[in-house]
């Protein structure tokens, strides 16, 4: 009688419940690591112009970052249906189709560039988010064909992708932004391009399709129901404010940088520390989890997070700078990565589509209000750059109160048979 891990060489395919063949996991890993890496530096790049942009193009200062939540908001309200895409169509289509919205969207917003027209700059923005949204599901997708075993260090390691991209993105903004008559104009250009290689690079992906439900196959929980799971709730609420505080305080942090009298290149300088931070320790992160368990390091992402609040609010000289954002990737790292693998580990497959969209609805709906708080806050409550500085940063305080309440509140629970 053969394991479950390791099926006949003959006969019917496995049964729905053995474990994956991590040979094709590992294939697939690499074509995401590629994907994370290449796709992946569009976010330092337009997280890095995007504020800068709306500065020169904004009647009002205070909208200077709404370009970015734009962005996020592209991709909160499309990653439900994108998630329902992937669930009928699979992984590389849907992929591919973020890729083309996202090169779609660096499109129109090149042309709002060059027509200097901020409703037009904010459509291709929105436009955008829609690669962002297909990025969200990059570390899922490493799941989907993966051994429980391996699972976690097969997120971890797309999350490795990233790597290359810290790099990739800034220097790509130091070469582009003002390579050409209109500022940053060139820079859109290179994202389009970035877009269009990864529609090749998906035609690799080797994830089957979602076999279409019989009719007396489980329904599964409802959202709301999910929700109502402790473990499911809990896992949402700490990926959501990891992420949504990451992008809080990176949105402002190219303003505050240049505000304070330093070069654009010193911004997309501290941007790339803080993007190495977030990937490089992908490496071991994995390992961490399987030895540590997941809420353990989702505790530790947030007292890191509340650590990177601390240096900022001590100062605006240049090191500060860099090691307030390179804590705040390291947060970001264990607390969001942490979060995924709790998620992955609380439903079947026939729930997967749901829940991955639910909780990608939320996160970036969270991730899209701090985004927009964020330039409100820096530009328009505190009176000068450091004032509004020190005010991004303390307002991390109460949602990391909420995440690591929530974290206490499920450990302490009976655990659930």
């Amino acid at each position: 009688m053969s394991t479950p891990s390791t099926p006949p060489a003959t006969g019917p395919a496995a049964p729905l419940g053995a474990a994956p063949d991590d040979r094709i996991a590992r294939r697939n890993v690499w074509v995401l690591v590629a994907a994370q890496a290449i796709l992946g530096a569009q976010m330092p790049m337009l997280f890095t112009i995007g504020g800068l942009a709306g500065q020169t193009l904004a009647s009002n200062l205070c909208w200077a970052t709404l370009p970015i939540s734009m962005i996020v908001l592209g991709s909160m309200v499309t990653a439900t249906p994108l998630s329902a895409f992937m669930q009928k169509y699979g992984r590389r289509a849907g992929f591919i189709a973020s890729a083309l919205g996202g090169s779609a969207g660096a499109a129109i917003g090149a042309f709002g560039l060059l027509m200097a027209s901020f409703p037009l700059f904010l459509l291709g923005s929105f436009l955008t988010g829609i690669y962002m949204s297909g990025q969200g599901f990059y570390r899922f997708a490493a799941a989907d064909t993966a051994s429980a075993a391996f699972r976690p260090k097969a997120i971890s390691w797309v999350m490795a992708g990233g790597l290359l991209s810290a790099v990739l993105g800034p220097q790509l903004v130091k070469v582009t932004a003002d390579s050409m008559v209109v500022p940053f104009l060139a820079t859109y250009l290179a994202v389009i391009g970035l877009n269009l290689i990864g529609v090749v690079l998906f035609m690799f992906l080797r994830i089957p399709v979602p076999p279409v439900p019989s009719v007396d196959a489980p329904r599964g929980r409802t959202r709301m129901e999910l929700l109502k799971s402790p473990a499911v709730a809990v896992a949402v609420i700490c990926g959501t404010v990891s992420y949504a505080l990451m992008n809080l305080v990176m949105t402002s942090s190219p303003l505050a940088v240049v505000g304070c009298g330093f070069t654009t290149s010193d911004a997309a300088n501290v941007v790339s520390a803080h993007v190495l931070a977030m990937y490089a320790p992908s490496f071991f992160t994995g390992h961490l989890i399987v030895r540590f368990g997941a809420t353990r390091i989702v505790a530790l992402g947030l007292i890191i997070l509340a650590g990177a609040g601390a240096v900022a609010m001590t100062g605006v000289e240049l090191e500060q700078f860099y090691l307030a954002l390179i804590l705040l990737g390291l947060g970001w790292n264990f607390g969001f990565i942490g979060a995924t693998t709790m998620l992955s580990s609380t439903h079947g497959a026939h729930e997967r589509g749901r829940v991955q969209g639910m909780n990608d609805l939320i996160v970036f709906g969270g991730v899209f209000m701090a985004s927009l708080s964020s330039g409100g806050l820096m530009n328009c409550s505190g009176g000068s750059v450091e004032a509004g500085w020190q005010l991004v940063n303390l307002a991390m305080l109460p949602f990391l109160v909420l995440a690591g309440g929530a974290l206490i509140w499920l450990t302490m629970r009976p655990r659930e048979a």
